[in-house]
């Protein structure tokens, strides 16, 4: 299988120029002004073609609350937000704590043949905040694992599983959520967690990638602490770029504007490596009875190139390099860079084109979104993987 785009702007994290990509075997063989190969083609004539983008931070409901989302929908929705790869989280029903369900969601994934799909591991057993011995029997596919959605309450445990984090070489992704403290301070309570695990990762070695982190606290004790840390990491998410003092579930809340001030400067300075979708459908039913989430794989790309790149925060280089490049060196993937030998992962945009979010267009399952009815700028018009079209959203292949 091979493809060749023609007459685009081509960007990653350190490339911006106007030529053409050829795709074969699955891999990216060449790229460049004018190149001829007697391929299929595409002409990308006033679009821009970027590596596709790595969501390290998603939920897709299967195995157990398949009525929220299963790995089909959410494949299906990851293509349509521009995405090849997801990490996904570890709280399904039952918890994968075991290999059986990593075999489950992998080889679905591998069965439907539409995006990779990475499946964390739980730090305790069963979420139960006190068992490791489950994380003996893991296996080299593992590189993550996370207690997402309820995070480790114990000093002791979390001491324990960054011990066992840093001797089988595993990055824990933390939930930072004190549990005595959140329902009095929500702030505190992502703070108090914060600051134990950044110590804690400096004490043990262990890698320590802090997700959805939401506060101007937080964001300046990762910028210290990155000075003496280098296996330290962190991710923000589109709605907490986006949003401020708006009363819509999600865990960790929308915060306040400085807030976002401090999240914008983290990501112009660098302390932020990674933006992060936190994908989590809902039914609709769920989410009026409170459950905490955003559906956020079809808008994330539009969002953060509307509100950072549009604004003139960051450069489109920056924004490749946050959703695609550094994603895919933290998960030891050849994704996220338009470089020979990588793998032939792109997506198509037209940036200039601007469309109003609209929840019942969503191919996920969940509909919750906070954006609904917002104009954005930057549209998915395609999404190609290993070469393949997987996601065509109005381009057209010259097979002549």
């Amino acid at each position: 299988m091979e493809v060749l785009i023609k007459n685009c702007r081509v960007i990653d994290e350190t490339k911006d120029f106007v030529g053409d990509i050829y795709i074969k075997d699955g891999k990216i063989t060449d790229f460049g002004a004018k190149l001829s190969y007697p391929s299929p083609s595409i002409d990308a004539r006033n679009l821009a073609v970027m590596p596709s983008f790595i969501d390290m931070h998603a939920h897709f409901r299967e195995p157990g609350y398949t009525y929220k989302e299963d790995i089909y929908t959410g494949s299906l929705a990851a293509l349509k937000g521009g995405y090849t790869l997801v990490n996904l989280m570890a709280n399904t029903n039952p918890i994968c704590s075991s290999l059986e369900v990593v075999d489950f969601v992998l080889d679905k994934a591998k069965k439907l043949d539409l995006i990779d799909i990475h499946q964390s591991v739980s730090i305790t057993k069963d979420f139960d905040g006190k068992t490791l011995q489950h994380l003996e029997h893991i296996d080299p596919r593992i590189k993550f694992i996370s207690d997402d959605g309820k995070g480790v309450q114990s000093n002791l445990v979390m001491y324990q599983a960054m011990k066992i984090a840093k001797e089988k070489g595993l990055t824990i992704i933390a939930h930072e959520e004190d549990e005595d403290i959140v329902y009095i301070d929500t702030r505190l309570s992502e703070n108090l967690m914060t600051l134990r695990d950044i110590y804690l990762s400096k004490l043990t070695g262990a890698s320590l990638h802090l997700a959805h982190v939401s506060t101007k606290e937080s964001i300046e004790w990762i910028r210290k602490a990155k000075k003496e840390i280098a296996n330290l990491s962190c991710e923000v998410t589109p709605h907490h770029i986006a949003l401020y003092d708006l009363d819509y579930k999600v865990n960790p809340p929308i915060r306040k504007k400085e807030d976002v001030r401090a999240i914008v400067a983290g990501i112009k300075d660098g302390t932020v490596d990674v933006i992060s979708t936190d994908h989590a459908p809902h039914s609709k039913e769920d989410k009026e009875k409170g459950s905490p989430g955003i559906s956020g794989l079809e808008t994330a790309f539009p969002i953060c190139y509307t509100y950072l790149v549009k604004k003139g925060e960051i450069s489109l280089n920056r924004l490749s390099q946050l959703m695609s490049a550094t994603p895919g060196r933290l998960m030891g993937v050849n994704k996220g860079k338009i470089k020979v030998g990588y793998d032939g992962d792109i997506v198509l945009l037209d940036l200039d084109k601007e469309f109003t979010i609209d929840e019942k267009d969503f191919v996920s399952k969940g509909k919750n979104t906070p954006f609904n009815g917002k104009k954005v700028y930057g549209k998915v018009v395609a999404t190609i993987r290993k070469g393949e079209l997987k996601y065509n959203g109005g381009i057209n292949i010259d097979n002549r």
